[in-house]
Protein backbone atom coordinates (compact mmCIF):
# COMPACT_ATOMS: atom_id res chain seq x y z
CA UNK A 1 0.00 0.00 0.00
CA UNK A 2 1.40 3.38 -0.99
CA UNK A 3 1.82 6.25 1.45
CA UNK A 4 -0.40 9.26 0.83
CA UNK A 5 0.98 12.78 0.55
CA UNK A 6 -1.11 15.28 2.53
CA UNK A 7 -0.37 18.84 1.38
CA UNK A 8 -1.33 21.18 4.21
CA UNK A 9 -3.38 24.33 4.19
CA UNK A 10 -3.19 26.08 7.55
CA UNK A 11 -5.67 28.94 7.87
CA UNK A 12 -5.41 32.03 10.03
CA UNK A 13 -7.45 35.12 9.42
CA UNK A 14 -8.67 33.56 6.20
CA UNK A 15 -5.15 33.33 4.78
CA UNK A 16 -2.71 30.48 4.19
CA UNK A 17 0.05 30.60 6.80
CA UNK A 18 2.70 28.47 8.45
CA UNK A 19 3.90 28.72 12.01
CA UNK A 20 7.41 28.00 13.22
CA UNK A 21 7.34 25.27 15.86
CA UNK A 22 3.70 26.06 16.59
CA UNK A 23 4.49 29.62 17.69
CA UNK A 24 1.69 32.01 16.74
CA UNK A 25 4.15 34.89 16.98
CA UNK A 26 6.38 33.34 14.31
CA UNK A 27 4.05 33.24 11.35
CA UNK A 28 4.70 33.31 7.62
CA UNK A 29 1.81 34.38 5.39
CA UNK A 30 1.67 33.04 1.82
CA UNK A 31 -0.02 35.08 -0.89
CA UNK A 32 -2.01 32.21 -2.36
CA UNK A 33 -5.70 31.52 -2.70
CA UNK A 34 -6.58 28.45 -0.57
CA UNK A 35 -8.98 26.98 -3.12
CA UNK A 36 -6.68 27.57 -6.09
CA UNK A 37 -3.70 26.00 -4.36
CA UNK A 38 -5.83 22.99 -3.36
CA UNK A 39 -6.85 22.50 -6.99
CA UNK A 40 -3.16 22.58 -7.94
CA UNK A 41 -2.44 19.86 -5.37
CA UNK A 42 -5.16 17.73 -6.94
CA UNK A 43 -3.72 18.27 -10.41
CA UNK A 44 -0.29 17.22 -9.07
CA UNK A 45 -1.65 13.80 -8.12
CA UNK A 46 -2.63 14.23 -4.47
CA UNK A 47 -5.80 12.57 -3.25
CA UNK A 48 -5.91 14.01 0.27
CA UNK A 49 -5.79 17.54 1.68
CA UNK A 50 -4.87 18.42 5.27
CA UNK A 51 -6.64 21.56 6.50
CA UNK A 52 -6.12 23.16 9.91
CA UNK A 53 -8.06 26.10 11.33
CA UNK A 54 -5.29 27.72 13.41
CA UNK A 55 -7.65 30.39 14.72
CA UNK A 56 -9.98 27.63 15.82
CA UNK A 57 -7.19 25.64 17.47
CA UNK A 58 -6.28 28.67 19.57
CA UNK A 59 -9.80 29.97 20.28
CA UNK A 60 -11.46 26.62 20.87
CA UNK A 61 -14.09 27.00 18.13
CA UNK A 62 -13.94 26.87 14.31
CA UNK A 63 -13.32 30.30 12.76
CA UNK A 64 -12.57 29.63 9.09
CA UNK A 65 -15.56 27.42 8.29
CA UNK A 66 -16.54 29.28 5.13
CA UNK A 67 -13.15 28.65 3.52
CA UNK A 68 -13.06 25.07 4.76
CA UNK A 69 -16.44 24.40 3.18
CA UNK A 70 -15.19 25.81 -0.14
CA UNK A 71 -12.10 23.60 0.03
CA UNK A 72 -14.23 20.52 0.63
CA UNK A 73 -16.63 21.42 -2.17
CA UNK A 74 -14.22 22.58 -4.85
CA UNK A 75 -10.88 20.86 -4.31
CA UNK A 76 -11.95 17.49 -5.68
CA UNK A 77 -9.91 15.85 -2.89
CA UNK A 78 -10.62 13.97 0.29
CA UNK A 79 -10.21 16.55 3.05
CA UNK A 80 -9.22 15.94 6.65
CA UNK A 81 -9.98 18.89 8.91
CA UNK A 82 -8.64 19.88 12.33
CA UNK A 83 -8.45 22.88 14.62
CA UNK A 84 -10.94 23.94 17.27
CA UNK A 85 -13.25 20.95 16.89
CA UNK A 86 -14.33 20.40 20.48
CA UNK A 87 -18.04 19.58 20.32
CA UNK A 88 -20.05 16.79 18.77
CA UNK A 89 -22.14 19.38 16.92
CA UNK A 90 -19.14 20.81 15.05
CA UNK A 91 -17.90 17.30 14.29
CA UNK A 92 -21.27 16.34 12.83
CA UNK A 93 -21.41 19.55 10.82
CA UNK A 94 -18.01 19.07 9.18
CA UNK A 95 -18.84 15.51 8.21
CA UNK A 96 -22.22 16.62 6.89
CA UNK A 97 -20.62 19.20 4.56
CA UNK A 98 -18.30 16.58 3.15
CA UNK A 99 -15.14 16.31 5.24
CA UNK A 100 -13.73 12.83 4.74
CA UNK A 101 -12.12 12.79 8.17
CA UNK A 102 -12.08 15.01 11.24
CA UNK A 103 -9.05 15.42 13.50
CA UNK A 104 -9.66 15.77 17.22
CA UNK A 105 -6.83 16.88 19.46
CA UNK A 106 -7.27 19.15 22.46
CA UNK A 107 -10.74 17.98 23.52
CA UNK A 108 -9.84 14.37 22.79
CA UNK A 109 -6.78 14.37 25.00
CA UNK A 110 -8.25 16.58 27.72
CA UNK A 111 -11.48 14.53 27.93
CA UNK A 112 -10.65 10.95 27.02
CA UNK A 113 -14.03 9.67 28.24
CA UNK A 114 -15.80 11.94 25.74
CA UNK A 115 -13.35 11.05 23.01
CA UNK A 116 -13.81 7.32 23.57
CA UNK A 117 -17.57 7.73 23.22
CA UNK A 118 -17.10 9.59 19.94
CA UNK A 119 -14.63 7.08 18.50
CA UNK A 120 -16.87 4.11 19.26
CA UNK A 121 -20.03 5.80 17.97
CA UNK A 122 -21.09 3.92 14.79
CA UNK A 123 -21.94 7.26 13.13
CA UNK A 124 -18.28 8.25 13.18
CA UNK A 125 -16.68 4.93 12.34
CA UNK A 126 -13.43 5.39 10.38
CA UNK A 127 -14.03 9.16 10.26
CA UNK A 128 -12.10 10.28 13.37
CA UNK A 129 -8.36 10.84 13.62
CA UNK A 130 -6.44 11.70 16.77
CA UNK A 131 -4.10 14.65 16.54
CA UNK A 132 -1.02 13.98 18.67
CA UNK A 133 1.27 17.00 18.89
CA UNK A 134 4.38 16.64 21.02
CA UNK A 135 7.52 18.36 22.21
CA UNK A 136 10.26 15.99 23.35
CA UNK A 137 7.65 13.28 23.87
CA UNK A 138 5.31 15.50 25.92
CA UNK A 139 1.79 15.99 24.57
CA UNK A 140 0.73 19.58 23.80
CA UNK A 141 -2.83 20.89 23.40
CA UNK A 142 -4.82 24.12 22.88
CA UNK A 143 -3.17 25.09 19.61
CA UNK A 144 0.19 23.88 20.96
CA UNK A 145 0.15 26.59 23.62
CA UNK A 146 -0.32 24.26 26.61
CA UNK A 147 0.53 20.77 27.79
CA UNK A 148 -2.27 18.63 29.14
CA UNK A 149 -1.89 17.59 32.78
CA UNK A 150 -3.81 14.29 32.56
CA UNK A 151 -1.96 12.69 29.67
CA UNK A 152 1.62 13.86 29.80
CA UNK A 153 3.43 11.69 27.26
CA UNK A 154 2.94 10.22 23.82
CA UNK A 155 3.72 6.78 25.22
CA UNK A 156 1.01 7.10 27.86
CA UNK A 157 -1.54 8.26 25.31
CA UNK A 158 -0.59 5.46 22.92
CA UNK A 159 -1.22 2.86 25.59
CA UNK A 160 -4.73 4.23 26.12
CA UNK A 161 -5.91 4.40 22.50
CA UNK A 162 -4.03 1.43 21.04
CA UNK A 163 -7.15 -0.69 20.69
CA UNK A 164 -9.54 2.03 19.57
CA UNK A 165 -11.05 2.08 16.04
CA UNK A 166 -9.37 5.31 14.94
CA UNK A 167 -9.09 6.20 11.25
CA UNK A 168 -5.55 7.44 11.88
CA UNK A 169 -3.22 9.23 14.24
CA UNK A 170 -1.69 12.46 12.97
CA UNK A 171 1.64 12.76 14.76
CA UNK A 172 3.52 16.08 14.80
CA UNK A 173 6.87 16.79 16.39
CA UNK A 174 6.32 20.47 17.16
CA UNK A 175 10.04 21.17 17.47
CA UNK A 176 10.46 20.21 13.80
CA UNK A 177 7.24 21.72 12.46
CA UNK A 178 7.80 24.55 10.02
CA UNK A 179 11.59 24.35 10.35
CA UNK A 180 12.53 22.44 7.17
CA UNK A 181 15.11 20.77 9.43
CA UNK A 182 14.19 17.21 8.55
CA UNK A 183 11.62 14.82 10.05
CA UNK A 184 11.94 13.12 13.41
CA UNK A 185 11.98 9.67 11.90
CA UNK A 186 12.89 7.99 15.17
CA UNK A 187 9.89 9.40 17.06
CA UNK A 188 7.50 8.46 14.29
CA UNK A 189 8.95 4.96 14.09
CA UNK A 190 8.52 4.59 17.85
CA UNK A 191 4.85 5.54 17.63
CA UNK A 192 4.36 2.96 14.88
CA UNK A 193 5.95 0.39 17.17
CA UNK A 194 3.66 1.37 20.05
CA UNK A 195 0.49 1.35 17.92
CA UNK A 196 1.01 -0.97 14.95
CA UNK A 197 -2.71 -1.42 14.28
CA UNK A 198 -3.62 2.26 13.71
CA UNK A 199 -2.48 4.15 10.58
CA UNK A 200 0.11 6.80 11.47
CA UNK A 201 0.44 10.04 9.52
CA UNK A 202 3.69 11.92 9.99
CA UNK A 203 3.96 15.70 10.21
CA UNK A 204 6.83 18.07 10.85
CA UNK A 205 10.23 18.95 9.38
CA UNK A 206 9.92 17.63 5.84
CA UNK A 207 12.02 19.77 3.49
CA UNK A 208 12.72 17.81 0.31
CA UNK A 209 12.41 14.57 -1.62
CA UNK A 210 15.19 12.97 0.42
CA UNK A 211 13.06 13.42 3.55
CA UNK A 212 10.08 11.89 1.75
CA UNK A 213 12.22 8.94 0.69
CA UNK A 214 13.43 8.45 4.27
CA UNK A 215 9.90 8.45 5.68
CA UNK A 216 8.76 6.13 2.93
CA UNK A 217 10.81 3.38 4.56
CA UNK A 218 8.48 3.45 7.59
CA UNK A 219 5.16 1.54 7.65
CA UNK A 220 3.13 4.73 7.86
CA UNK A 221 -0.06 5.81 6.08
CA UNK A 222 0.79 9.37 5.13
CA UNK A 223 3.07 12.39 5.25
CA UNK A 224 1.83 15.93 5.84
CA UNK A 225 3.88 18.66 4.17
CA UNK A 226 3.38 22.40 4.36
CA UNK A 227 6.21 24.93 4.40
CA UNK A 228 8.42 22.94 2.02
CA UNK A 229 5.74 23.24 -0.65
CA UNK A 230 5.20 26.96 -0.19
CA UNK A 231 8.92 27.71 0.04
CA UNK A 232 9.61 25.71 -3.12
CA UNK A 233 12.00 23.14 -1.61
CA UNK A 234 9.64 20.25 -2.41
CA UNK A 235 7.78 19.65 -5.65
CA UNK A 236 4.33 18.23 -4.89
CA UNK A 237 4.07 16.26 -8.11
CA UNK A 238 7.47 14.61 -7.60
CA UNK A 239 6.71 13.81 -3.95
CA UNK A 240 3.33 12.28 -4.77
CA UNK A 241 4.88 10.21 -7.56
CA UNK A 242 7.69 9.00 -5.32
CA UNK A 243 5.21 7.78 -2.68
CA UNK A 244 3.18 6.00 -5.36
CA UNK A 245 6.32 4.21 -6.54
CA UNK A 246 6.31 6.05 -9.86
CA UNK A 247 9.72 7.67 -9.25
CA UNK A 248 12.82 7.04 -7.17
CA UNK A 249 14.67 10.26 -7.90
CA UNK A 250 15.74 12.16 -4.79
Amino acid sequence: MSIELYPAIDLRGGRVVRLLRGDYLQQTVYDVDPVEIAERFKDAGCQWLHVVDLDGAKDGRPVNLTIIEKLIERSGMQVQVGGGIRTEEVLEYLLAVGAARVILGTRAISDLEWFEKIVFDPRFESRISLGVDARAGAVATHGWTNSDAKVTSVEQLAAIVAGWPLAAINYTDITRDGTLAGPNVQATAELVRLIPNIPIIHSGGVANLADIAQLKELPIAGIIVGRAIYEGTLDVRQAAALLKGESSAV
